[in-house]
C-alpha cells in the first residue's frame, strides 16, 4: 500500500520565518528558507512516503475573496523579502525531486483536500498531512492523519475531540459557528469553541442549529435567528475546495528517496 505525505507548505515556511525575532530582511528569509527546507527533508525522510504533495499557496485573491470581501483582511501580507525569495526556494526543491503544486485562486488547503481525497477514496494507503492549520484537520473525518511537525504529534480522532470538543466531521461546523479571527471568517457574535461545541452536542449539524434557533427564546437563539446568513456564508468559507483541476498525476507525485 502506499503512503501520501501532503505538506502545506507555506504553513512550515510563515511559521519557521515569524520564529525569529529579527526584522524583515533578505538575509532573515534565506536563513528561514534553509530551515524549512531541512524541515522538509526532515518530515519526508521520517515518513517515507511513496508520494509527496508539497503544496504551497499561489498567492493573491482566491475564491474565498470572491465570496466574502473581507476574508482575510485581519492577516499582515507575507513580508515582501520572504516572498521575493520563495520563487528560488521552489526551483531548489524541484532540484531535489519535488513536485511543486501552486494553484491560481485557490489555497493551498483546497489542494491537499482534493488530493487526499482522491487518494483514499481510491484505496491507495495511507495519507499523512503536514500542517497545524484548523481547516484540514477535518479531514481525519475521512481516514487522514495530520502531524504537527513543530510538536512532533500526531493529531487523530481523539485528538480532534479532546482539542475541539467535537468529532472531526463536525469540525467545519464548530468552525463556521465560532469563526476565525486569523482569517476574518465572522461566524456568530460571541459563540466561542465551548458554546459552538456544546450546540453541535445537542443538535448535531448546523441545519438542525438553525431548525431549533427558533424555539431558543435566549439571547444565544435571537443571535443565531439574526446572523443565520452570515453563519451558512462562514460555513461555505471554512470548507475546503474538494474538485480542484491539481494538474498533476500519481506517477508526477511518486516519491522514492532524498
Amino acid at each position: 500500500m502506499g503512503r501520501l505525505l501532503a505538506i502545506d507548505g507555506l504553513n512550515i515556511v510563515r511559521r519557521v520565518y515569524e520564529a525569529s525575532p529579527e526584522p524583515d530582511s533578505p538575509e532573515k528569509a534565506d536563513i528561514a528558507l534553509r530551515h524549512a527546507l531541512s524541515s522538509l527533508r526532515t518530515l519526508v525522510n521520517d515518513h517515507e512516503p511513496t508520494h509527496l504533495l508539497p503544496a504551497f499557496d499561489f498567492g493573491g485573491n482566491t475564491w474565498r475573496h470572491d465570496l466574502y470581501a473581507g476574508y482575510r483582511e485581519g492577516r499582515a501580507p507575507m513580508p515582501s523579502p520572504l516572498r521575493e525569495a520563495l520563487p528560488a526556494f521552489y526551483d531548489k526543491l524541484r532540484g531535489i525531486g519535488m513536485h511543486v503544486v501552486s494553484v491560481p485562486e485557490v489555497e493551498a488547503d483546497d489542494v491537499i483536500g482534493t488530493v487526499v481525497l482522491r487518494w483514499l477514496a481510491e484505496g491507495r494507503g495511507e495519507a499523512t498531512i503536514a500542517s497545524t492549520d484548523k481547516d484540514l484537520h477535518g479531514l481525519i473525518a475521512h481516514g487522514a492523519r495530520v502531524w504537527d511537525h513543530f510538536k512532533s504529534e500526531w493529531h487523530d480522532h481523539a485528538w480532534v475531540e479532546k482539542k475541539w470538543g467535537v468529532p472531526a466531521e463536525q469540525l467545519p461546523d464548530l468552525l463556521a459557528l465560532m469563526g476565525d479571527v486569523t482569517d476574518s471568517i465572522p461566524g456568530v457574535s460571541k459563540v466561542g469553541v465551548k458554546t459552538a461545541a456544546k450546540l453541535l452536542r445537542t443538535y448535531g449539524t448546523l441545519d438542525a442549529i438553525m431548525a431549533g434557533a427558533g424555539i431558543l427564546k435566549d439571547s444565544l437563539g435571537e443571535t443565531l435567528r439574526k446572523e443565520r446568513e452570515m453563519l451558512y456564508l462562514s460555513r461555505q468559507l471554512v470548507a475546503l475546495k474538494t474538485d480542484v483541476r491539481v494538474g498533476v498525476t500519481w506517477n508526477m507525485l511518486a516519491w522514492s528517496h532524498l
